[in-house]
């Protein structure tokens, strides 16, 4: 772990990307922290300099303990999905099983949200079986539909609109990701859990 500097107002931690959802919950609350945004290895620390004890946090950092797979706050959330991707026997094929195979392996897991970006909704979520772990297309699309529910390296995801993309498409949801008459409008937050229903 690494506690670098980030402007007068912010601290990045670098971190082993199971460490990452521990360190959130180990500084959410903190006296001086405005805000945490959470990243596949990395947590920024946005604070009040008067207020923020950075030996406090450093010693929190420096005892966080790896979360495992799935793990998280709350119930997980269950998003429904049909399993009819363009990609689902592409994904069976380089991971050398069937394509039912692959859905059960999609659907046995719960997923933690480790972080979000790419697009408002868009939440990335780990715990994803490692035999499912695959690139991104070598030509993403240039369109690839809202509520597309696909595999990239470790992650699993659905994208909230209409994009461009790489990932590989497993199957759809018709669950809203991204509501701004919602608080907060993402459906999917850093630290919640995820089980993908077929």
């Amino acid at each position: 772990m690494r506690l670098l500097s980030y402007g007068d107002r912010a601290l990045l931690a670098e971190l082993d990307p199971a460490t990452v959802l521990p360190a959130l919950a180990a500084l959410r609350g903190l006296p001086g922290v405005e805000e945490l945004v959470p990243g596949a290895r990395t947590l920024l620390i946005r604070l009040d300099p008067a207020r923020f004890d950075r030996t406090l946090a450093t010693g929190l950092l420096s005892e966080l303990v790896p979360a495992p797979a799935g793990s998280g706050t709350g119930e997980p959330i269950s998003i429904p999905v049909r399993y009819d991707g363009p990609d689902l026997e592409l994904v069976a094929d380089e991971a050398g099983c069937s394509v039912t195979a692959v859905v059960q392996r999609h659907t046995e897991r719960v997923y933690s949200v480790a972080f979000c970006g790419f697009a408002p909704g868009f939440a990335y979520l780990t715990g994803l079986d490692e035999t499912l772990w695959q690139p991104r297309l070598a030509e993403p699309r240039f369109a690839v539909p809202a509520g597309s529910v696909g595999i990239a390296g470790e992650f699993t995801g659905v994208y909230p609109r209409s994009s461009p993309g790489g990932w590989r498409l497993l199957g759809r949801t018709d669950a809203q990701l991204w509501d701004l008459g919602r608080t907060p409008p993402a459906l999917l937050t850093p630290g919640a859990r995820v089980r993908f229903v077929p």
